[in-house]
């Protein structure tokens, strides 16, 4: 079976444990090294500072708190990501207007051509 993430490591930035454990078998099932999750902004800007990643997923909301902050720190260190939401996506922030997002729900076949893009350029 092909693997297009083959040795990459992934951060995904989640509060909903069933959407994460589907995006975590998603991303295993397409090869990843290691897919790390965090459930919080915090959390999030923490695992940023202390590992390398080669691509995230950005849950837009977690629990009411927007996830800007741990996307600036991810274009910072230019890291590509992709907002995930279950909304349109039109109320993000400007400067992020051109970012890629997945809307919830999705498909494995989705997640693989989004981190693909993500990951080819």
């Amino acid at each position: 079976m092909d693997k297009p993430l083959f040795g990459r490591r992934i951060l995904v930035v989640e509060d909903e444990m069933l959407v994460l454990i589907m995006v975590d078998d998603m991303l295993a099932d397409l090869g990843c090294e290691s897919v790390t999750a965090a459930a919080t902004v915090k959390q999030a800007l923490a695992l940023i500072e202390a590992h390398d990643f080669d691509a995230a997923m950005l849950d837009m909301n977690l629990n009411g708190d927007k996830t800007y902050f741990v996307a600036d720190a991810l274009a910072a260190r230019g890291v590509p990501f992709v907002f995930s939401t279950g909304y349109s996506g039109h109320d993000m922030r400007d400067g992020y207007r051109d970012r890629p997002f997945l809307k919830k729900p999705f498909m494995d076949k989705q997640l693989a051509e989004i981190f693909a893009r993500l990951l080819s350029g």
